[in-house]
């Protein structure tokens, strides 16, 4: 998952948002200016950049589009603007151009920070504790961050250890990756187990070309109780996205297989009894065969953001009810919070939402610590399905409404503030989130 799974940014920016004002000396400009003095077609002699402190330039020279030696384009400038905010290292970026030479200008968001830490699940709530990250390792754009949570409510009860570290590229090459390693000892009230176990995840994105890409997944999972559980993955995605990051326009496509566990229940301390065989001790092992499908697709009139997405899974084989899927919350379906009453081996999640950008983003410096921030108006459907067998049918489907506002902040996305409706509840509930919505739902706690 690009960007990391942590709350400091949201603390930082809220704060941010409170005391700093567009036209007081902490909010600066827009994050990106149109450059000036230099003409459609005009041929580049020269590129500069200043104010890459932390920054290897390499980083930046491998996103433009505009290069010496060949005509200035605004539209390669437009797309490029895009690029380098993806990179989600730069408050302010300015571009000048004199005498044919083009010079960016970066003020960078700041790299070493120990802070408060968190995540929220559906499964534990608010989780919160301490970190220590890095935004930009060794100035290539690699972050890297260790953290310790803690539940809320019951507090201590649920905790967890992490360490995060990801970049979109790999010596050079356009692979990105993404590791996760995750210690967890955490009831899970929701599907009824103790989740005492250690993952060890790896994922890969190698861009074939600007559009498309090859996935693979890697991972281990030690799972107190139940057998060992590897997993191995191979997919693909088209990209034709504006950006990463606030999707403005455009639509994306992923297709993934994933094989988990091996083996079956009774490969994991298994006594046979008689023509039967009984498993006491422990929750037994997986073997299946899961298909994701990820579409999204975004398009943009003024202000009105209109975005759509659909997360399906579908699953083939021996699946234990502590790998079963479940709806409810912020980051699944925002019509009542998740319990064991909704749970299913087969999940598709449907989204319609409409985003006004009440304000885009600006840049900002707080106590001497750059970053960025923007608001947005939100209001949508969301559609729920969870089976067992088969296909689905309308008993097994939920639909809700939801509003509410978005703060749009570096490395976790967006911080959202919603509140959700269910007419087969009657009463609206509050919800808490981090990173669109969509990210969330493929990464939330199992």
């Amino acid at each position: 998952m690009s960007g990391l799974k942590t709350t400091f940014l949201s603390l930082l920016a809220l704060a941010a948002f409170a005391f700093a004002e567009p036209g007081d000396s902490t909010a600066v400009s827009e994050n990106v200016t149109a450059p000036s003095g230099c003409p459609e077609g005009t041929v580049i002699s020269a590129i500069q950049f200043e104010g890459l402190e932390h920054t290897n330039p390499r980083v930046v020279q491998r996103e433009l589009l505009n290069k010496a030696g060949e005509p200035f384009s605004t539209e390669k400038f437009e797309a490029e603007k895009l690029r380098l905010q993806d990179l989600d290292l730069f408050t302010d970026i300015e571009v000048r151009c004199s005498s044919s030479e083009l010079t960016y200008r970066f003020k960078e968001i700041f790299r070493w920070i120990p802070a408060p830490a968190g995540k929220k699940t559906d499964r534990d709530g608010l989780m919160i504790g301490l970190a220590l990250a890095n935004l930009n390792v060794l100035g290539e754009d690699i972050r890297a961050e260790v953290q310790y949570r803690t539940s809320t409510d019951p507090f201590l009860d649920n905790n967890e250890y992490a360490f995060y570290a990801s970049s979109p590229y790999l010596f050079g090459l356009p692979l990105g990756w993404n590791l996760e390693f995750l210690r967890t000892d955490s009831y899970d009230e929701i599907r009824g187990f103790q989740d005492d176990s250690w993952l060890l995840d790896l994922d890969l994105d190698y861009g074939i070309s600007s559009r498309m890409s090859l996935l693979a997944t890697v991972a281990g999972r030690e799972l107190k109780d139940a057998a060992f559980l590897p997993e191995v993955g191979f997919g693909f995605a088209f990209d034709f996205r504006d950006s990463k990051l606030d999707s403005r326009e455009g639509v994306y496509f992923e297709y993934m297989l994933t094989h988990v566990g091996e083996g079956d229940d009774r490969d994991f301390d298994c006594n046979v009894i008689d023509d039967g065989a009984t498993c006491d001790g422990g929750m037994g092992g997986e073997n299946y065969r899961e298909f994701l499908t990820d579409a999204r697709a975004y398009y943009t009139v003024w202000r009105f953001v209109t975005g759509a997405t659909a997360l399906v899974r579908y699953r083939m084989g021996d699946v234990e009810r502590y790998d079963y899927y479940y709806h409810g919350g912020a980051n699944t379906f925002r019509g009542h919070e998740a319990d064991s009453n909704y749970l299913g081996i087969h999940e598709a999640l449907l989204t319609l939402e409409e985003r006004f950008v009440l304000m885009e983003r600006h840049a900002a410096s707080l106590w001497g610590i750059n970053f960025f921030y923007g608001v947005q108006l939100v209001a949508g459907l969301d559609g729920s399905l969870l089976w067992d067998k088969g296909r689905p049918g309308w008993e097994d489907y939920e639909g809700a409404v939801y509003g509410g506002i978005h703060l749009v902040i570096p490395a976790l996305d967006r911080v959202r503030l919603e509140v959700g409706y269910s007419p087969d509840k009657g009463e609206p509930v509050f919800y808490f989130g981090l990173f669109d919505k969509v990210t969330s739902s493929r990464w939330r706690s199992r």
